[in-house]
């Protein structure tokens, strides 16, 4: 069983920055791959970005491309988004989720796929 914990977000103004953590249990974490998901109010969960065990491959969606960035540290199970010039249409909770290798890259960076999910942290931007 993985267990994962969000944590570092608040509240900022459009054009700010804030850094995301989510620490997972588990001595297996450098094997697993990890995506960052978000659910605005009224919307469906969407795929943010996504980094395989080694940190070696990235994957984001279009709209967050060239602000956030996915990263990793394995000797510390802590997967990372640094989140720049943020937007009002950032505004959601923030999931961390992770695959143990039972899917593909092809399909986890494309938000798919995952056996494991944190429980959230709210991220507004005010304009």
């Amino acid at each position: 069983q993985v267990q994962l914990v969000e944590s570092g977000g608040g509240l900022v103004q459009a054009g700010g920055s804030l850094r995301l953590s989510c620490a997972a249990s588990g001595r297996t974490f450098s094997t697993y791959t990890m995506g960052w998901f978000r659910q605005a109010p009224g919307k469906e969960r969407e795929f943010v970005a996504a980094i395989t065990w080694s940190g070696g491959s990235t994957a984001y969606t279009d709209s967050v491309k060239g602000r956030f960035t996915i990263s990793r540290d394995n000797a510390k199970n802590t997967v990372y988004l640094q989140m720049l010039s943020l937007k009002p249409e950032d505004t959601a909770v923030y999931y961390c989720a992770a695959d143990n290798g039972r899917s593909t890259w092809y399909r986890n960076s494309r938000g798919n796929g995952y056996e494991y999910w944190g429980q959230g942290t709210q991220v507004t931007v005010s304009s």
